[in-house]
């Protein structure tokens, strides 16, 4: 029987998911991860303690293992391990990206100078040095309105734009204050970018030996205009125009070739209009949370199964299941104690929706956005057309009720 380690931080949606797409497959499973008490309730004994944050430490943790119980493939579940799972491929000569390369998916200043050199189009962009002070921001020349990000963390964490030299202060010490809490370095740097305007769409894709084979396109139909970028809803197949999806494609293409990546999941944000796109990210790993149970492949394959087969060097089926399908992410409004989320019954009565999960317990503390890094739960829908899948979603919107202490 095949053998693959799942790489999974402390705080993850996704290891379930993976778990259950290695039973499908067959596969016998090992969990590494930073955190005992995850090891102990997601797999008992067949479990290794690895150090996600220190790659070639994990590495070495992940080679001592192979010589005891052989590894098919190291599969990261989510960004803290891809550069691990990548190192250790490497040394263990299994299907992976190249260390450098998921470096670059994993600090986007890297990428964005990666992507600059190669003239993929992205936006305007300047580094701030921890040393700079946030009053100084505005001489970096990118203009307004600009949005400031760690070069870290995801899920909008710590993204804020800023429209004047004031706001644009005031969002990079919020911003660098954000990004240490989470426990990023206090030297590490700032980006500031050029607000780009348009509609946003999210690629999911999956590099075969250097073969971009495109999953699925998912609209963002809210407009995220800031200040903050708290994503609500994806509905897939999109519905732009055909130019914008064309071009987003060709510079998804364009930007993984210029950060070297080749084997394994990518997930790419863009901004597009008028036949023209601007990539705001490419990451080595699937898409964030529990959305890609908005997908089904062939037969029913999820997307962890295709990541997973890939890996194993076995074939992949990558043919998206008909029809349309679309997720609500339930967003965090301000922090507190959640006490509740009411009207579930009435929300999973909504003609279309599948599933209403709420993941997060009430008696937690919540945190918005941009210091929060996760959402109350999520709302999946299928439908015949994206429309009516998008319809269905706004419903349970008005819908649920939250209420946070």
């Amino acid at each position: 029987m095949a053998r693959v380690l799942l790489l999974v931080p402390s705080a993850s949606y996704r290891a379930t998911d993976f778990v259950e797409a290695a039973r499908a497959l067959g596969v016998e499973v090992v969990v590494g991860s930073p955190e005992a008490h995850v090891l102990s309730r997601v797999m008992g004994p067949r479990a290794l303690q690895v150090p996600l944050g220190r790659p070639e430490e994990a590495a070495d943790a992940i080679v001592a293992h192979d010589r005891i119980a052989p590894l098919d493939a190291v599969v990261a579940v989510d960004d803290a391990g891809t550069v691990a799972a990548a190192v250790a491929s490497q040394r263990l000569g299994l299907v992976h990206n190249p260390p450098t390369a998921v470096r670059a998916a994993r600090d986007k200043q890297l990428m964005r100078l990666l992507l600059q050199r190669a003239e993929v189009p992205q936006p305007a962009f300047a580094v701030l040095d921890a040393e700079v002070a946030a009053e100084e921001a505005a001489a970096l020349g990118v203009g307004f309105p600009c949005v400031v990000k760690p070069t870290t963390l995801s899920g909008s964490q710590g993204v804020i734009r800023a429209d004047d030299p004031e706001q644009l202060a005031v969002a990079v010490r919020r911003s660098r204050a954000i990004a240490t809490a989470a426990g990023c370095p206090a030297s590490a740097p700032l980006l500031v970018e050029r607000f780009v305007g348009g509609a946003e769409v999210a690629v999911e894709a999956l590099l075969v030996d250097g073969e971009l084979r495109v999953l699925a396109v998912f609209d963002k139909p809210d407009p995220l205009e800031g200040p903050y970028f708290e994503e609500t809803i994806y509905v897939t197949p999109s519905r732009l125009p055909p130019a914008d999806l064309q071009a987003a494609l060709g510079a998804l293409r364009q930007a993984t070739a210029a950060m070297g990546l080749v084997d394994g999941p990518v997930h790419a944000e863009f901004r597009v209009g008028g036949g023209r796109a601007a990539v705001i990210e490419v990451a080595a790993r699937t898409i964030g949370g529990l959305c890609s149970r908005t997908l089904a492949f062939g037969a029913g394959h999820s997307l962890e199964e295709l990541v997973l087969a890939h890996a194993l060097g076995r074939p992949v089926v990558d043919q998206l299941a008909g029809g349309a399908a679309g997720v609500l992410m339930l967003p965090i409004e301000r922090a507190g104690t959640l006490v509740a989320v009411e009207g579930q019954e009435e929300a999973a009565a909504v003609e279309g929706i599948v599933a209403v999960q709420v993941t997060v317990p009430p008696g937690r503390p919540v945190l918005p956005l941009p210091e929060g890094d996760r959402y109350l739960g999520f709302v999946f829908a299928r439908g015949a057309e994206p429309a009516a899948v998008e319809g269905a979603l706004r419903r349970v919107q008005r819908l649920l009720r939250v209420r946070i202490e």
